[in-house]
């Protein structure tokens, strides 16, 4: 069944839709200078179908994703995130999906642990658990869960939350086209993805989002954001890599405010597009560096 292949990819990717965003590294990432200072905040976006290709596409979404972003630079940053998707073919038949994930990043960006579930209909479908250091030339991973397994990916693959202090980094000094990999222990944990991001043109803080729950945070009212798109490709097989024809596996869209937060989600998942609106946020008091 299609939607239900549809569906199952949408649970995998979820983890990259938790905002998670680049900026351009060398052959060995480095963390980003520190200068973008990130807010602790719990977000709520509502999900809803924006657009369906093919004619088995998906009639109608309804979901929410709960992002709760926690900690520092020196403590390191935590992230809890859910994901719960109606996916209705127009058949008579929906599929709800949930996913959660759990990460922590050390604040230099060289240590990651994540764990994830994902459930089909209220059925476990896999589970992920595992953990990630960086050494002087690849990023070494240890995978407890689907199976214990180790591999190396490029070092110069970036976690999530340092994939999003250099996305900002790289909006306020004007770059518009970032190129590199990241590594966020999504789908079995075993690959990476290469990634291609597309910064917009600063929008000032009297633009002010009209209608989602950003409107009336008072700490967003002066600071700048930027639109951003990504798109994710998966690593090349041989046939790819010599023909240089490679599809991509999704893409995101949103508006990025300079402290981390996010709003305007666009999820394209190439059968069909979802988009996430603010519908709440909180933000958290930050425990200060020593």
């Amino acid at each position: 069944m299609k939607l239900r292949m549809t569906v199952g990819r949408l649970v995998t990717l979820a983890p990259v839709a938790g905002l998670a965003v680049v900026l351009g590294a060398p052959a060995l990432a480095a963390p980003a200078d520190g200068n973008a200072v990130l807010t602790p905040h719990r977000a709520v976006y509502d999900l809803k179908l924006l657009k369906s290709r093919g004619t088995r596409g998906v009639e109608a979404v309804r979901g929410r994703i709960v992002y709760d972003f926690s900690g520092s630079a020196c403590e390191g940053y935590g992230l809890e995130f859910r994901q719960v998707s109606e996916l209705d073919s127009g058949e008579g038949k929906a599929v709800v999906s949930e996913m959660r994930s759990s990460t922590w990043e050390e604040g230099n960006a060289r240590k990651f642990r994540f764990n994830s579930q994902n459930k089909l209909n209220d059925k476990r479908t896999d589970q992920v658990d595992g953990r990630a250091e960086r050494n002087d030339k690849a990023v070494a991973v240890n995978l407890s869960k689907p199976k214990q397994k180790t591999l190396t990916v490029p070092g110069g693959a970036v976690f999530p939350t340092e994939h999003m202090r250099r996305i900002l980094a790289a909006a306020r000094e004007g770059k518009t086209i970032l190129e590199f990999p990241v590594y966020d222990g999504s789908e079995t944990g075993d690959k990476f993805y290469n990634t291609l991001t597309v910064i917009g043109r600063e929008m000032a803080p009297d633009q002010k989002p009209a209608t989602d729950a950003a409107k009336d945070v008072a700490a967003l009212s002066s600071l700048k954001r930027w639109p951003v798109s990504i798109t994710y490709f998966e690593q090349q097989d041989e046939k790819t890599a010599r023909t240089g024809e490679q599809m991509p596996a999704y893409s995101i869209a949103f508006e990025i405010y300079e402290n981390g937060i996010s709003r305007a989600l666009v999820l394209d998942y190439s059968d069909f597009t979802i988009s996430g609106e603010l519908s709440q946020l909180e933000l958290k008091s930050a425990k200060p560096c020593p």
